[in-house]
């Protein structure tokens, strides 16, 4: 089962059980089809739409749907988040990161960040090459760094502490 928010606004309750769908609680016989990897067309109670995922994040469970040249924004939540959330945990993934330490020894190539810079998650922080292989070294959420502990040539043991938000 799972917990769907669209546009922060409306609240649904999926279940998919085979070829079955039921949305809360009502079964649906609609007629998918998959035209790509990202676009479908479905008929249902004699309607037809148009679909395509715009963007999709498996981290958040988040995307951004069009459906007949509208744009939703879809939030899921499985049965595993619903149980966090009522045991008060669901907020364990969002914890502030304080450093980002070495993943491994190696030497900084170039740093993509200075102090005092707004970094958003996933952004590029530095390049450390380890064992003839280039890792670019990516923020693991969003922050303003604090200090800068590398330079370029820089040689870095695994654990080390490398820049601080």
């Amino acid at each position: 089962m799972y917990k769907i928010k669209v546009n922060d606004k409306f609240d649904y309750s999926v279940e998919k059980r085979d070829a079955d769908l039921k949305v809360n609680g009502q079964e649906i016989t609609a007629d998918i089809r998959k035209l790509s990897p990202s676009a479908y067309h479905i008929i249902n109670n004699l309607g037809s739409h148009s679909a395509e995922v715009v963007s999709f994040d498996s981290e958040t469970k988040s995307a951004i749907i069009k459906v007949n040249d509208n744009l939703y924004q879809v939030t899921a939540k499985d049965q595993y988040d619903l149980l966090l959330e009522k045991l008060g945990l669901s907020n364990l993934n969002s914890a502030k990161v304080s450093e980002v330490k070495a993943p491994m020894p190696g030497l900084v190539l170039k740093v993509f960040v200075n102090e005092s810079s707004e970094v958003v998650k996933g952004e590029n922080l530095f390049i450390l090459e380890a064992m003839k292989m280039e890792n670019i070294i990516k923020s693991p959420a969003d922050g303003i760094v604090k200090r800068l502990r590398i330079k370029p040539g820089d040689k870095v043991e695994k654990g080390q502490v490398l820049i601080e938000f």
